[in-house]
């Protein structure tokens, strides 16, 4: 597990599913907020490119709910027998999964719109799993050797969710737990690619879902990103401070790198105006 966390840390960068800002440019996040890294899971299908081409594919799909599961898993099937990183992860998930002693008695996987799709579909296809293929609007369907059913029950059966990325595990609560509910089944495991570490594991401990993740994004992942040169020190700096308090790292960058804000807002107009939610939200104590 520690060589392909390795592999997974270069993949990471290698695709760009993990950016680092120089240290001196943090970036703006859509909450207003500012922080040293982006994560974009989804970009481990090979590319930004080619992610952002699935995710078109799948705005179109997805009008049919009935097609959707299928055509997604054929083009994401092409795809890993095109492209080695998507495919080499994929494999391991696999095999996390199969020989993970706590993941033995599920019944069926299941997957959240739409960037769950990139991983849960062909893990369910690979290990002849059917799979529930989730929408936001709580509506799913259930692929079966190939057959989509519309209308079914799951009479109690155990379900192991996969996504790309937990958070806080907001959509879990919104969405993919009730939706599962609903149709008389459980959520008993969760398999993330990513954890960021904000909470979403404790919230689904609570909720009795046991939580794991092919990596965290943690001080040893940024470790091993300096090792490798991915980072230097004072982005690896920047980073242990975010992760030990996000706000207080932050407030203490901007008090001494005043004109960050004042560039901001007079930046382009996205910067500008996350700039100003995050004065009007006050997010920063910058006075005391």
């Amino acid at each position: 597990m520690n060589n392909f966390r390795d592999k997974l840390v270069s993949w990471l960068f290698e695709t760009e599913a993990l950016k680092v800002c120089p240290q001196d440019k943090p970036f703006w996040y859509t909450s207003g907020a500012i922080g040293p890294y982006y994560i974009n899971t989804h970009f481990l299908y090979g590319s930004e490119e080619k992610a952002n081409n699935l995710l078109k594919i799948i705005d179109e799909v997805k009008k049919d709910i009935v097609t959707c599961p299928c055509r997604i898993l054929e083009k994401v099937m092409e795809n890993y027998n095109s492209d080695k990183i998507f495919k080499e992860l994929i494999d391991e998930m696999v095999v996390f999964i199969k020989e993970n002693p706590q993941l033995k008695s599920f019944d069926y996987i299941s997957g959240g719109e739409r960037r769950d799709w990139f991983f849960s579909i062909i893990i369910a296809h690979i290990l002849n799993k059917p799979h529930i293929t989730i929408y936001k609007d709580l509506k799913a369907v259930l692929t079966d050797g190939g057959e989509v059913i519309t209308d079914f029950e799951l009479n109690g059966k155990k379900v192991l969710h996969i996504v790309d990325l937990i958070n806080e595990a907001s959509s879990y609560e919104r969405a993919w737990i009730p939706a599962i509910k609903s149709l008389g089944g459980q959520i008993l495991w969760s398999v993330a690619v990513v954890d960021r570490m904000q909470g979403g594991s404790e919230f689904l401990e609570k909720n009795n879902i046991a939580p794991f993740s092919m990596i965290n994004i943690d001080k040893d992942l940024f470790k091993m990103a300096l090792d490798s040169n991915y980072i230097n020190k004072s982005q690896f700096d920047m980073i242990a401070a975010y992760l030990d308090n996000p706000k207080a790292a932050m407030t203490k960058f901007l008090k001494e790198n005043p004109q960050f804000m004042k560039d901001a807002l007079e930046g382009d107009e996205k910067t500008r105006e996350r700039a100003k939610l995050c004065i009007d939200k006050g997010i920063y104590d910058l006075n005391s």
